[in-house]
């Protein structure tokens, strides 16, 4: 099995539970508060330690309380932290999420994640390993490891979100892009909706320029594009409590297959039935499935 490695962010998610969200100027004082691990990076990294693959971390954090929790939550998850910088002076990020009838809506302080640059990074890509990077820190030293990791022979898997401007030549480097129909419309400028034919939501693939993209489309499931074709995979059922995560569940699982070598449509097969399982429970990170509950899932299909 080869090894995965996360570049990304590390959040502590502030979220906030109330029966529905409040208008513009609206008080709501019955709100249910969590303070919980997140980070799409951290997310993505502790998905696919749990699923069986060896994961390491690279990342920053600040001094703080904060930092020092998410580090030890890796640990704990038997993620290689050694490559997540504390950085003196600086807060980790927070994310504020607010949670309403299973939907969610994020409020992020990029804090550390926004300083993460090439120089702290203490890892080479090898060839072979399965390279994943989000757009929570800097693109630029994103495309410095992916080029990197190119060269090397390592596969790399972008996930487009949330979405910031890039250069094209950033999806030169791009095995595997994998984002939502939102994002999509921002990367391609095509009019995607959520009710968009597969058609439609493949071409726009197409535009983006990656080898593969895969659009993750919530509870209508994923459309895969590679170049012998396009493949739909309609959603699980699930009993839905909360969305944070489910996106960085699927790449975090579809990165610990690919691992595995185990072939991209079975790898995302897999995948879709573990981002299926995140959403039944509250927050990003513990929210992250075993392999037990992947597999019971994907028996009851």
């Amino acid at each position: 099995m080869s090894s995965v490695v996360v570049s990304g962010s590390l959040n502590m998610d502030v979220i906030v539970q109330t029966a529905r969200r409040p208008q513009a100027g609206e008080t709501i004082l019955d709100g249910k508060v969590s303070f919980l691990p997140g980070g799409k990076g951290s997310n993505q990294a502790v998905a696919a330690a749990r699923l069986g693959a060896r994961v390491s971390m690279l990342g920053a954090v600040g001094e703080d309380v904060f930092g020092e929790t998410l580090r030890g939550v890796l640990k704990a998850e038997r993620v290689d932290a050694s490559g997540v910088k504390a950085m003196r002076g600086e807060t980790t990020g927070v994310a504020v999420i607010q949670v309403a009838q299973g939907d969610n809506a994020i409020t992020g302080a990029a804090g550390a994640n926004a300083l993460f640059s090439p120089k702290m990074v203490v890892r080479t890509p090898r060839r072979g390993e399965i390279w994943v990077a989000q757009f929570e820190t800097p693109v630029a030293t994103t495309a410095m490891l992916f080029a990197k990791a190119r060269a090397a022979g390592a596969r790399t898997i972008l996930n487009l979100a949330p979405m910031v401007p890039f250069p094209a030549r950033l999806m030169k480097l791009v095995d595997i892009a994998i984002l939502n129909e939102i994002e999509l419309a921002q990367a391609t400028g095509a009019k995607i909706t959520a009710k968009s034919s597969v058609a439609a939501i493949a071409a726009a693939c197409r535009k983006l320029g990656a080898p593969v993209t895969i659009a993750t489309l919530g509870g209508r499931g994923l459309v895969i594009v590679t170049p012998d074709g396009v493949t739909a995979l309609p959603a699980h059922k699930a009993k839905v409590v909360d969305t944070t995560g489910a996106g960085d569940c699927f790449v975090g699982a579809l990165a610990s297959r690919l691992a595995a070598n185990i072939p991209l449509l079975e790898a995302a097969r897999y995948a879709n039935a573990a981002a299926s399982c995140a959403v039944e429970r509250l927050g990003a990170t513990p929210s992250m499935p075993s392999p037990r509950q992947v597999a019971a899932r994907l028996r009851n299909a």
